[in-house]
């Protein structure tokens, strides 16, 4: 069996959930976490894709809202390419593959911050793969430079753990 973990990261929060995510699902088979940027076009030969990124004004990031990302940075930002613009340059994806998304957010109600996984979810529906799992949010604090929320990155290793059981 092949996980592949694909994100997409600002300030490095969002990749620290992707990794705890990958830590709990290594215990089902080998998983690549790997970034957007570097993430293949072809999913050939994967049997489960985990695909999440942060959330930017409602939904998943676009071009603008990176740019606008970029320039509240104090270092520079993790991933360049956004998940959206991966998923639809994707050209290979089995029929009826299993799947799962995540995102980052800050801690309100989904009806005021949005999550970027649920416009994930929807993107990989269209290309034929399957959900296996709700969307998921993990919860950063408002400013970039607040990280992950305390508890988050065990919440995702835990959450990745329980995906590997149901697809196993």
């Amino acid at each position: 069996m092949r996980i592949l973990v694909v994100f997409e990261s600002m300030f490095g929060a969002t990749e620290e959930v992707a990794e705890a995510i990958g830590k709990g699902l290594a215990g089902s088979a080998p998983v690549e976490v790997v970034n957007v940027d570097k993430a293949p076009r072809d999913l050939t030969g994967v049997d489960l894709l985990v695909v999440g990124g942060p959330t930017h004004v409602h939904g998943m990031s676009r071009a603008a809202t990176r740019k606008s990302a970029e320039d509240q940075a104090h270092d520079p930002t993790r991933s360049h390419t956004g998940v959206r613009e991966w998923l639809d340059s994707v050209g290979t994806v089995p029929a009826g593959l299993p799947a799962a998304t995540f995102d980052t957010r800050i801690d309100k109600a989904r009806v005021l911050t949005g999550a970027a996984s649920l416009g994930e979810a929807k993107r990989l529906r269209r290309r034929g793969c399957r959900l296996v799992v709700p969307a998921e949010s993990f919860f950063v604090g408002t400013a970039p430079e607040d990280g992950l929320k305390p508890g988050e990155a065990e919440r995702a290793e835990a959450w990745g753990a329980a995906l590997g059981r149901i697809v196993s």
